[in-house]
């Protein structure tokens, strides 16, 4: 599987579950981390862990190795490091806190329209 569709399985995911807010940021050029960062979050510490579970889980039935997972137990800004693709997973009150899309600004945001559900 391609990047692409790496990052179309963890937006559904992340969707599926009722993640607010997501947001692609194309990192290309701009980070040596990865090419994408997928930020979103849940307004619970449950919830939260279950957008975390549900994108680790259709990742690796996918076909993809997770590389790291962090702050899952916590769950105030969990990171699933899926190689191409970054996925920040906040809690309501921390993504306003370390607001990563105005600390990325320069990175282009992704069009992920056709992912989400209506």
């Amino acid at each position: 599987m391609t990047e692409r569709q790496l990052l179309k399985t963890a937006v559904k995911a992340a969707d599926d579950k009722r993640a607010e807010e997501i947001l692609v940021l194309n990192m290309k050029g701009i980070s040596l981390v990865s090419d994408y960062f997928l930020i979103c979050h849940g307004n619970s510490d449950k919830q939260v862990q279950a957008i975390a579970r549900e994108i680790k889980e259709k990742a690796e039935e996918n076909g993809f190795d997770i590389r790291r997972m962090e702050g899952f137990d916590e769950a105030r800004w969990v990171l699933i490091d899926l190689g191409d693709v970054i996925a920040h997973v906040f809690h309501r009150d921390e993504r306003s806190y370390y607001n990563l899309e105005r600390l990325w600004g320069d990175a282009p945001i992704e069009n992920i329209e056709s992912e989400l559900t209506p």
